[in-house]
């Protein structure tokens, strides 16, 4: 994604909010366009402003983070997810996942992590950071029940490269084949998985033993 990417910032804590503008504002690629403290005015202003990308904390007055991803979603939004909390039980994660977010920042990350996952996200990835994904590693402990798919060779590698946050432009290039291409090997993932956007195909497939979010070496 070329450009100024827009943010807005939700947290109930103004002293939090504040501090996380200020940080994002040192970017030249990053623009804040709005900041709500509840779960209702940052509905309102996604909706009016049209971010690229949302920061959303989890627990927040009027509407807590998951239930704004769907407060969004039912409205059509088109802005992408990222939640950023102190929670990272494995139910929040999950809970967050499946209601659509591309992403899960726990406060205290680097501040260059939290770049990155703009970046990321803004591009069309879903970054899983390394606690977020061994959190997603302890659950999938236990099975779902949910029969393995079969899959095919170049859908095991356009899984892999899912996994590690690449979007459809970048997954074709290190695949040799057009964008479309990717996108169709993508849309199959999903379907095969069950699953409504790209995290949650990141998601199922660890729980189903087809993927490793361990970092590659």
């Amino acid at each position: 994604m070329s450009g100024v990417i827009r943010i807005v910032v939700a947290d109930d804590h103004p002293i939090v909010r504040d501090g996380l503008v200020m940080v994002l504002n040192t970017q030249p690629d990053f623009t804040v366009v709005g900041e709500a403290g509840t779960g209702a005015e940052a509905t309102r202003l996604v909706m009016e402003r049209a971010p690229d990308v949302a920061l959303l904390d989890l627990e927040m007055p009027d509407g807590d983070g998951v239930e704004t991803l769907r407060r969004l979603q039912e409205a059509g939004a088109a802005a992408r997810v990222i939640i950023f909390t102190a929670f990272d039980t494995d139910e929040r994660i999950l809970a967050a996942l499946r209601a659509g977010a591309q992403g899960y920042l726990l406060k205290g990350a680097p501040r260059e992590e939290v770049f990155r996952a703009i970046r990321v996200v803004a591009a069309g990835g879903s970054p899983l950071t390394p606690v977020v994904a061994s959190r997603l590693l302890r659950h999938v402990a236990e099975p779902d029940g949910q029969p393995v798919p079969a899959l095919t060779d170049r859908e095991r590698e356009t899984l892999r490269l899912l996994g590690r946050g690449l979007q459809n432009k970048e997954i074709a290039a290190r695949l040799g084949v057009r964008e479309r291409t990717a996108k169709f090997h993508v849309a199959a993932l999903m379907r095969k998985l069950g699953a409504g956007n790209r995290t949650e195909v990141v998601t199922l497939a660890t729980q189903r033993g087809l993927l490793s979010l361990a970092p590659e070496e």
